[in-house]
């Protein structure tokens, strides 16, 4: 796969530029800046290894053993994940579409290794960053600073790989599926993109707790814990960028395919058409690339954030046992996740093996609630083990268990309540439908809308209370006869919020195998029909010699339609629980670098955050403000790529006497895609980088309100536009699978609620989640920078506002329309 160096020179030029600007930028500032060293990150040390046993299922361990033992059950975890792809990659599957599955996936690899450059461009920027703090500011050693830079090319490297095993099981998948379709049987179709979904899942999981014990086992303690924040920085970055450039790159080839629907009356993934291998490999970069290395990045920056605040608000003498039960808790949900997937599989055979057809959306609804309630005992059982016996945690362990269990069961609720408003069976779906046949597409747009505002409602009191639950537990009056959480640590309320984050993640194998799910099922179709199977001559009777069946090529076309639908729902499911565990979690950090601002500055009490301080409240409409201009320049990128992307394949696409595109127009769709998703990623990075140094440097108080404010702000938009855009989805898919209405003008306005939808679900509201995370822990460095140049405050605030304001504006008029790439 080759694309014009021409495109890709100017983005590395302007990219170049930018991070030069940057770069010059935040020099100055290291100029001004004064060297008196605050209370920051160097400060969050951990805790030394301690004597006492823990009781695990009878056996009296150590903590170094039990972090030395999931350590090595973390390995066999990834040993797991890569036996299923061996299973997968020996399933049969027919040649024509082993072949469009390695074009897929060799596109996706280039599009991979494009976003890599760029991160490594832009690791220089944040990685000069941290030098400036932890050298000149904090004055760590060189070697010592080298470490923390290491640790963050450890995160980026830990998100790009994982998200490159993503798009490998994933195309190895999508091929075996198209296949086994031609069977005609049902439950094989769910197997197959769920097994794939669970050895990304355990994989992911796997490697994630491999780096965290290793930095807490291997790492000198004095510098464990910075090493820790370099890492989630790193995966935070990783994070963001394969995030937005993903959402961005997938949902222009997704707009410029499907338009060619609605312009030639052709069906979906016709081969003919130019756009369609570049929407395959958008399926890859967007709802498997963009995930995985989200969920990644979450796994960890949850963990790390728990970790801080445990550093600088539990006791010193109950640290380590926290430290150790916290990891436990992950090292025992990975086995859990395994074997709750085994006994869902056994289960749905039983349920559906003589099944012509079912709804392919029960066996992943299975799965999550078994692991949820498998999860819930296995919390209560474990906690009470390792730490009923122990002093101060007499009372501690069930209150620790209920809250993390809270966590857990959210993991089930919000896909349920999610299926609310996204299922091809749910009401709001049909509504959009409904309302269409009278309406038309005016109707179809303003019935998603409908179904996205009433997700967000829904969505927000369900976290309120379970934020209540653990609240109230944190602070549990009731004393029988050990310690409340108080006497255990300040602000424990805080560290339930947190805890309840880390339940949310608990799942987190099973939760990114149900988000893996629409990848491969979207893809599956796809390579059904390029594959062009159903043309070649005596095709049957060749199936039929090689693999021993005859197959059913309408049976096997409507199953792969109707499992695609359940593969939208459950990508829909995830989104909420991905943005939910970042808001959380985000709030136990900001609360982490409250503490390391009041330690600084002297604060007896916390009332200079009193929400009667302006700068609290000008800080939260700064960050609200930052949230709807991301929203508008992501999309910006997509509607000019997509004009881009349309206008070329309307000139190019050749129907008569073609029964495929030519190599070289789809390649030329890919590469307008990757230019226009590198160009809204650059000037996106540049606008969070600069205004995060700005707003510090403005006041500490504003920047912790701004902060606040990013997550609030981002939690209800991204449910809103994720769950409208799911449910558009959705109905385009109820059309086209139970009404049978392909080509008709009802199929016309749900495709353009689904165009309209591809932005809102899958770049925008998806892509806050790393937003939020990146800007979070960046701001940590951010304010203690501020603290530290606080004579020439005022003047860097200007300038790193002004330079922000420069790339908002360039995110809108250098990337209009009008202007040709």
């Amino acid at each position: 796969m080759k694309f014009r160096t021409s495109s890709f020179s100017r983005i590395k030029c302007w990219a170049t530029r930018a991070i030069v600007l940057l770069s010059s930028a935040f020099a100055i500032c290291a100029a001004l800046a004064s060297t008196a060293r605050a209370a920051g990150d160097a400060d969050i040390q951990l805790p030394a290894p301690t004597t006492d046993l823990f009781n695990v299922f009878g056996l009296s361990l150590s903590g170094d053993q039990i972090l030395l033992g999931g350590l090595v059950m973390c390995v066999l975890g990834a040993f797991y994940g890569l036996n299923e792809y061996r299973y997968l990659k020996g399933l049969p599957a027919h040649k024509s579409m082993l072949d469009v599955s390695a074009l897929i996936y060799s596109t996706c690899v280039t599009y991979l290794k494009t976003q890599a450059k760029l991160l490594l461009m832009l690791e220089v920027l944040i990685g000069s960053t941290m030098f400036f703090y932890f050298h000149e500011l904090q004055h760590m050693s060189l070697g010592a600073v080298g470490l923390i830079l290491f640790w963050s090319l450890v995160g980026i490297a830990g998100s790009l790989g994982v998200a490159w095993f993503g798009i490998l099981i994933n195309n190895v998948a999508n091929s075996r599926m198209a296949f086994a379709s031609l069977r005609g049987k049902a439950v094989p179709l769910s197997e197959i993109p769920t097994r794939s979904g669970m050895s990304i899942g355990v994989l992911l999981v796997s490697v994630e707790l491999i780096l965290m014990l290793t930095i807490l086992k291997f790492v000198p303690r004095e510098l464990a814990g910075v090493s820790f924040i370099g890492f989630a920085i790193g995966e935070s970055l990783g994070a963001s960028v394969l995030r937005i450039c993903g959402g961005i790159f997938t949902k222009i080839a997704d707009v410029g395919s499907d338009m060619m629907k609605i312009v030639f009356k052709i069906k979906e993934d016709d081969a003919r058409n130019p756009g369609v291998i570049a929407d395959c490999a958008g399926d890859n970069a967007g709802d498997s690339v963009g995930p995985t290395a989200d969920g990644f990045e979450t796994y960890g920056v949850t963990g790390v954030a728990l970790i801080s605040f445990i550093c600088l608000a539990v006791k010193p003498e109950f640290q380590w046992t926290l430290i150790v039960w916290l990891f436990a808790m992950r090292i025992v949900m990975v086995a859990l996740s395994i074997v709750a997937w085994m006994i869902n599989t056994q289960v749905s055979r039983a349920l559906f093996k003589d099944s012509k057809t079912f709804d392919f959306e029960h066996p992943l609804t299975l799965l999550v609630w078994i692991t949820s309630l498998m999860g819930i005992v296995v919390t209560f059982v474990l906690s009470y083990t390792m730490l009923h016996a122990l002093p101060g945690f007499e009372s501690a362990w069930w209150k620790l268990a209920t809250i993390i269990s809270c966590g857990t069961i959210s993991a089930a609720v919000i896909p349920e309540l999610t299926r609310v408003f996204t299922s091809m069976h749910s009401a709001h779906c049909h509504e959009v439908v409904d309302a269409t046949k009278e309406g038309g597409t005016g109707l179809t747009i303003l019935s998603g809308l409908v179904a996205g505002k009433f997700s967000a409602f829904w969505m927000g009191l369900t976290l309120v209370a379970l934020m209540l639950v653990g609240f109230v537990t944190s602070t549990h009056s009731l004393h029988t006869g050990g310690h409340h959480l108080a006497e255990l640590m300040n602000y424990p309320e805080v560290f339930a919020f947190g805890l309840i984050a880390f339940g949310m993640l608990g799942m987190g194998p099973v939760t990114i195998a149900v988000d893996s799910y629409g990848p491969v099922t979207d893809n599956a179709q796809s390579v059904f029909e390029l594959s062009t199977i159903e043309q070649m001559p005596n095709i049957h009777k060749e199936v039929e010699q090689a693999f021993g069946f005859k197959p059913d090529f309408e049976t096997g076309k409507h199953f792969l339609e109707a499992n695609d639908g359940a593969g939208n729902t459950f990508k829909a499911t995830a989104k909420p629980m991905l943005i939910g565990t970042a808001v959380v979690g985000a709030t136990t950090m900001i609360f982490s670098l409250i503490l390391m601002l009041k330690a600084h500055e002297g604060w007896e009490t916390f009332a200079p955050l009193s929400i009667t301080n302006p700068w609290i409240i000008m800080g939260m409409m700064c960050g609200g403000a930052v949230v709807f201009w991301f929203c508008g320049a992501s999309m910006q990128a997509v509607t000019t790529g997509a004009h881009r992307a349309v206008e070329y394949i309307k000139k190019n696409i050749k129907l008569d006497g073609n029964t495929k595109a030519s190599a070289e127009d789809s390649n030329e769709v890919v590469r307008i895609c990757t230019v226009f998703a590198q160009k809204g990623m650059v000037n996106i990075f540049a606008v969070i980088f600069s205004l995060a140094l700005g707003f510090a440097f403005v006041n500490p108080v504003f920047f912790i309100g701004y902060l606040i404010a990013i997550a609030l702000f981002g939690l209800f938009a991204a449910v809103y536009m994720a769950n409208a855009g799911g449910c558009w989805d959705n109905a385009k898919k109820l059309v086209e699978v139970e009404l049978k209405q392909k080509g008709t003008p009802l199929h016309d306005s749900t495709v353009v609620g689904d165009l309209v939808g591809d932005p809102f679900k899958d770049t925008s509201s998806v892509a806050l989640n790393p937003i939020i995370k990146f800007t979070t822990l960046f701001g940590i460095l951010a304010v203690n920078i501020a603290v530290d140049a606080r004579a020439q405050a005022h003047y860097l605030a200007a300038f790193f506002i002004a330079i922000g304001l420069f790339f908002v504006w360039r995110s809108f008029y250098g990337m209009r329309i009008s202007k040709k790439d």
